[in-house]
């Protein structure tokens, strides 16, 4: 297995992405803090499907854009598990607003959560890391850290800052030996987009902009995650691996 004897605290990991990288991380034998929000009642679910794959894992809740909740996250890798070797940032909101009706309190609600959490999570993390010499941070970003996303102006101005936060922590973290990458999802069906794409009209005008032709699902994030995440990657960092189907290539 390549994360045996691992460590992992995945944030939002009770549904969507983040549950299909829990479950996945567990599959290559890392232990897996599942983190999920206060308003939903337990992540008891996710925890059965790992333990039924053989798997290991324990679930914590919190509200990752209060940091004071951070130490909770941290305290359960460590009391559960006796270490911590990887964190996933990949918790995150988006609001669907024009930018002339966007009020300060959606900016304040997507940043504290998509871009604060993970910058203080991550401090939080590194320094546990440091002690074992060496760590693995992800962060999930989108293909929206380049590409603007209309109606949604704040989540990718969010996902920007991602972009240069992996980077910037990249850059400090490396003589501690932790590596900092993200992932940039394409159009991947999730509970969040899940609507819009029930409409045939949006659905094939997204297909026609992808060159591989399909909608992404949760699972197609598994193998890069798990690269990222593992000894294979040691000297990745500072990287985002886009995972769009190509959508990319077609800008036009």
């Amino acid at each position: 297995m390549r994360l045996a004897d691992k460590v992992a605290i995945i944030t939002g990991a009770n549904q969507g992405i983040g549950r299909a990288l829990a479950k996945g991380l567990a599959r290559e034998g890392a232990s897996v803090v599942v983190n999920y929000p206060p308003w939903i009642p337990s992540a008891d679910d996710v925890l059965r499907e790992i333990a039924e794959a053989g798997g290991q894992a324990v679930a914590v809740q919190a509200d990752v854009k209060d940091l004071s909740e951070h130490g909770r996250l941290i305290s359960a890798a460590l009391e559960q598990f006796g270490r911590l070797d990887i964190l996933i940032n990949n918790a995150g909101v988006e609001f669907r607003e024009s930018f002339l009706s966007t009020d300060p309190e959606t900016w304040d609600a997507t940043m504290e959560v998509n871009l604060k959490a993970p910058y203080f999570l991550s401090q939080a993390a590194a320094r546990v890391m440091i002690r074992s010499g060496n760590g693995k941070i992800i962060n999930l970003s989108s293909v929206h850290d380049s590409v603007p996303l209309a109606q949604r102006s704040v989540y990718a101005i969010s996902k920007g800052g991602i972009a240069m936060l992996t980077r910037a922590l990249a850059l400090e973290l490396a003589e501690h030996r932790i590596n900092v990458n993200a992932i940039a999802p394409g159009a991947i069906l999730t509970d969040m987009n899940r609507e819009f794409l029930s409409i045939p009209e949006n659905r094939a005008r997204l297909l026609d902009r992808i060159p591989w032709n399909r909608i992404g699902d949760v699972e197609d994030l598994v193998g890069g995650a798990v690269f990222l995440a593992s000894p294979e990657s040691d000297y990745v960092t500072g990287a985002t691996l886009y995972i769009d189907g190509g959508l990319l290539l077609r800008r036009i």
